[in-house]
């Protein structure tokens, strides 16, 4: 399979859609593909992205573009860029409507990554009638509304590192700020990766659960935008005892894949549904029973990092590049 020259759309707020395109592009790139991304999440200039997919390939838009202003910008990236395959995350008409009159004379193949939507964003936008627009459309490991299309493909999740990048418990307590001789202590993240208020709640929660009385925890709040600014996450979850955060596609298949008990607040999104994505064992309502939840695991030990066993997830972003560069032969044929 000869390399190709792709461009990843990852619009929308948060770390979501930045974080899970940077996972298919860290795949792509172990492939030989050149890979560009998009981004206008707030949290983009923090990140080293350019370590990952090499200088000069990421273009940060400002988060307070308007959608005029991200419709010019993504044209004129597109006629500079001139890619071969073009992904788009989520949003098949793009992020502010600024795809739909661009996709159908568009020469790169295109690909849709598509997740659960709100069924009341698909009737209101009709949806429906841009999806066959797309070359392919990957299901990362979760149901969606066009999954039967018959273009669509199911993947495992996708995570933005495979099972042997992750730090060992000992390597990942260590950078998560765990003094030594302390290593029985155990370690609860809070995760601050949304909307500002969002990160200002979970701020507020670290320090809730740092002072609670009877709360013998190393708590730690791992945001891009606040110290240690560990990115990411993932990497160091081996060394959590209990993951404290919401309910994005993320922060779940994260929790999930290494076992890690998770205790999350579904926050409400124009676009996602956190609140189905969520297990009755991992979801809460308030701060209060957040603290609650956490001292119930903690005591039980049935979250000691130390006890579970070594991931051994399977990655669905290298399935993904599969059946992207599969989309070559489909159109040539």
């Amino acid at each position: 399979m000869s390399k190709e020259h792709w461009l990843l759309y990852a619009l929308g707020g948060g770390l979501g859609h930045l974080t899970r395109s940077m996972a298919l592009g860290r795949a792509a790139r172990q492939r030989g593909h050149r890979v560009e991304l998009v981004t206008n999440s707030p949290f983009a200039p923090e990140l080293p992205l350019e370590t990952e997919l090499g200088e000069g390939n990421v273009h940060r838009l400002g988060a307070e573009l308007d959608k005029h202003a991200v419709r010019e910008a993504i044209e004129q990236l597109l006629d500079r860029v001139r890619p071969e395959v073009f992904v788009v995350d989520t949003f098949p008409r793009g992020l502010g409507g600024e795809l739909a009159p661009l996709l159908p004379g568009m020469k790169a193949r295109k690909v849709l990554v598509h997740r659960d939507l709100h069924p009341d964003y698909v009737e209101r936008f009709g949806l429906a009638r841009f999806i066959d627009t797309f070359d392919r459309l990957i299901v990362p490991g979760e149901p969606a509304p066009f999954a039967h299309h018959p273009r669509a493909a199911s993947t495992p999740p996708w995570l933005l590192l495979d099972a042997g990048e992750l730090l060992d418990v000992p390597t990942a307590r260590r950078k998560l700020g765990v003094p030594a001789g302390e290593e029985m202590v155990p370690v609860v993240a809070v995760l601050a990766c949304g909307r500002p208020e969002e990160v200002e709640e979970s701020a507020a929660l670290a320090e809730t659960l740092q002072r609670a009385p009877n709360l013998r925890a190393f708590v730690r709040l791992l945001s891009p935008s606040a110290p240690p600014r560990l990115w990411p996450a993932l990497s160091v979850m081996r060394g959590i005892d209990v993951l404290v955060g919401a309910g994005g596609y993320n922060t779940v298949q994260e929790a999930r894949a290494t076992g890690t008990p998770l205790v999350a607040i579904a926050q409400p999104r124009l676009y996602d549904r956190q609140a189905l994505r969520l297990r009755a064992s991992e979801r809460i309502s308030s701060l209060d029973e957040a603290l609650e939840r956490v001292r119930v695991l903690l005591r039980s030990g049935s979250s000691a990092c130390s006890e579970r066993p070594v991931p051994s997830y399977v990655n669905g972003t290298h399935e993904a590049v599969r059946l992207i560069e599969e989309t070559r032969t489909a159109r040539s044929g």
